[in-house]
């Protein structure tokens, strides 16, 4: 093979390609691929100058990295305003029309995988990015290479980002599962779990094995001169990339609302998972002019198909102890596929719920799962019941330790605080960020060292030793050694987070500083009256504070003087600013950490709280703000970015 010819060879296997992977219309034989790869192959090990770039061997699938760097994208990549019905879109037109009334749409499949940035140079694939938080993602160029659908060369030499989603095809996750389930492994639970774990293996070789597809949705950065949307994408796919199972333009709410219902009616028959429609202005220069909020695009909505429901029949109910001792019921339902995420488990709330519902063992029940929300039961099919159900009894003693449960009526409780669940959870909450965050101290360390009985108490932890440790299987020096840092670290915390850890029932975050601002360590000598006349402090939560110190005080003092934590300075009265006294509520990612968010603003006389109510004043939110933003503009609360809060502040 002379070097024409090998030009040649690396053309028609891209083109053999290109019909497999891209256009699922193969055209040759894999006999006849794979005897023209090795000749291909075989030219390029002789004359390793005169590799194409292009060359289907470059897919290499073999470099094994220690971990990926950060890389920039060319633009942000925004995420979407998600609706969930009609209303939803009129209310997303009728904003939309305010802003230019002159337009079409371009609707596509809202795939279900990981989302991923290209950048070509000269036609050349120079980068594959994640998402990440929209700006910075994870360089994953030598995976990236890996897939198939991705062209390593395009025939377009300016700079020019694309956009599209990751996805594992649902025939191809099940041989994956499948070969899992032959070697003993863990299998993925939806194929989007299995195309994000894929794409980001520090091995290419896994990548390579797992057969990824690339579909695109848009383009970043780019020099393109079409007017349209629709023209922009089919010049993208006339690249070599690979076509949406259903794209269409369209003119307003009715045609919209017809393409969703084909896709929706459809999207069993393809050949990957969607979660709904991206709706898009068409004209290019309409969306320059309408520009983005915060959080979004405002010339792109993200229509969500239904919450999926399926029915099943109830197995069992399993009883969970948390650390203050509350008994949760659990139901255990037939193994269902829904949507691609097989569910086992269903919440059930609290004992009154199984009661209000006539909830009964064996029972044909509807189960909901909407998106990554934990699924719950909806209704049960009484008129299924065919003489094998059984009620639950509701349980007088403890699942774990046996002991009488307190019964309030909604709630039980187990009140044996050496009951084994309540310490290992206690120990837990104790060691997690919002408290002493103790690195290294995940779930199965504590339950390790709980049932090996180095750790029966909190104060335990701080009896470890390094040969302690050592002794137990599965703990390692190094290991070993920065567990007894962090605990070592843990002390000199602030006084405020060495309330929070004790895990006081109704005392979370704001309350602790509340109580450590006032009191520091003479909370455990507080009065009730003392307690009420804290601003945002309650009865019922005054009550448990000192019901909790009365137990508890002396374990109270004696961690106290392990941890020496700091007793709160004095605060100087903020100045008047429009947040001081007010009550905040933080959503979303931000261009700081929320710890230093929350930090200004309670330095500026603010109570920042973890849940939006009536008495919220304000909602600061970042990117992808979620329930939080939905709850306060449902209550009329006020909501403003980040930018806003700062020109508030500023001002």
């Amino acid at each position: 093979m002379n070097y024409e010819e090998y030009k040649k060879a690396v053309e028609k296997l891209n083109i053999y390609s290109n019909h497999y992977y891209v256009l699922d219309d193969p055209i040759t034989t894999d006999e006849v691929y794979d005897t023209l790869y090795h000749e291909v192959a075989e030219y390029e090990q002789k004359n390793s100058d005169k590799i194409l770039p292009n060359s289907p061997t470059q897919r290499v699938g073999d470099v094994i990295r220690e971990g990926f760097t950060k890389a920039s994208h060319l633009s942000r990549m925004w995420s979407l305003e998600d609706i969930f019905d009609s209303e939803g879109l009129r209310a997303w037109l009728e904003k939309t029309y305010k802003l230019d009334k002159n337009i079409s749409f371009y609707c596509e499949p809202k795939y279900d995988g990981a989302s991923l940035n290209l950048i070509y140079e000269n036609g050349e694939l120079s980068q594959g990015i994640t998402r990440g938080d929209g700006e910075i993602g994870e360089e994953i160029t030598a995976n990236v290479k890996t897939i198939r659908s991705i062209p390593l060369t395009i025939p377009y030499k300016e700079k020019i980002e694309i956009r599209g989603e990751v996805v594992i095809f649902k025939d191809e996750f099940e041989k994956i599962n499948e070969e899992r389930i032959k070697k003993g492994e863990a299998v993925f639970a939806n194929p989007r779990n299995a195309a994000a774990g894929s794409l980001r293996q520090l091995d290419s070789g896994v990548t390579a094995s797992r057969n990824l597809v690339f579909l695109p949705y848009g383009v970043g950065e780019n020099r393109l001169e079409h007017k349209l949307l629709s023209e922009k994408m089919e010049y993208i796919y006339a690249l070599g990339f690979r076509k949406p199972p259903l794209h269409s333009t369209c003119q307003g709410f009715e045609e919209i609302e017809a393409i969703y219902e084909q896709m929706s009616k459809e999207r069993e028959s393809y050949a990957m998972m969607l979660d709904g429609m991206v709706v898009k202005v068409n004209e290019i220069a309409s969306q320059i002019d309408m520009g983005y909020t915060v959080k979004n695009p405002r010339w792109a909505v993200a229509y969500k198909f239904p919450a999926v429901e399926k029915v099943t029949t109830l197995k069992n109910i399993v009883l969970q102890v948390g650390r203050s001792g509350v008994v949760t019921p659990v139901a255990i339902v037939e193994p269902t596929d829904i949507d691609g995420v097989v569910v086992e488990r269903a919440t059930l709330h609290n004992f009154d719920e199984i009661d209000r519902k006539d909830i009964r063992l064996n029972d044909k029940v509807i189960i909901l799962r909407s998106g990554d929300v934990i699924p719950k039961i909806i209704k049960v099919l009484t008129h299924e019941r065919d003489g094998t159900q059984t009620a639950f009894v509701r349980p007088s003693t403890c699942p774990v330790c046996g002991s009488e449960l307190l019964d309030e009526g909604v709630l039980l409780k187990c009140q044996n605080l050496k009951c084994d669940a309540r310490v290992v959870n206690s120990i837990i909450y104790f060691a997690s960020k919002p408290c002493l965050n103790i690195d290294g101290l995940g779930n199965k360390i504590v339950e390790a060292l709980y049932h090996s009985g180095l750790v029966k108490s909190v104060a335990d932890l701080f009896d470890l030793t390094l040969e302690k440790l050592l002794a137990l299987e599965g703990f390692k020096e190094k290991k070993s050694q920065n567990l007894l840092n962090s605990l070592q670290n843990a002390k000199g915390c602030d006084y405020w987070r060495f309330i929070n850890s004790l895990g006081i029932e109704h005392v979370g975050e704001v309350a602790s500083k509340a109580l450590s601002e006032n009191f520091g360590s003479g909370f455990l000598d507080a009065t009730k009256e003392q307690i009420i006349a804290i601003d945002g402090i309650g009865e019922e939560m005054a009550e448990s504070v000192l019901e909790f110190v009365r137990v508890n005080r002396e374990t109270i003092l004696k961690l106290q003087n392990i941890l020496e934590p700091k007793e709160p300075l004095q605060k100087e009265e903020a100045k008047e600013n429009p947040f001081k006294a007010k009550t905040v509520v933080l959503t979303g990612s931000m261009s700081k950490s929320r710890d230093e968010i929350k930090e200004l603003l309670e330095s500026l006389g603010a109570k920042v709280s973890g849940s939006v109510s009536k008495k919220t004043d304000f909602v600061i939110y970042g990117e992808d703000a979620g329930s939080k933003y939905e709850k306060a503009m449902d209550l009329g609360v006020v909501c403003l970015s980040e930018q806003e809060m700062r020109e508030k502040i500023s001002e």
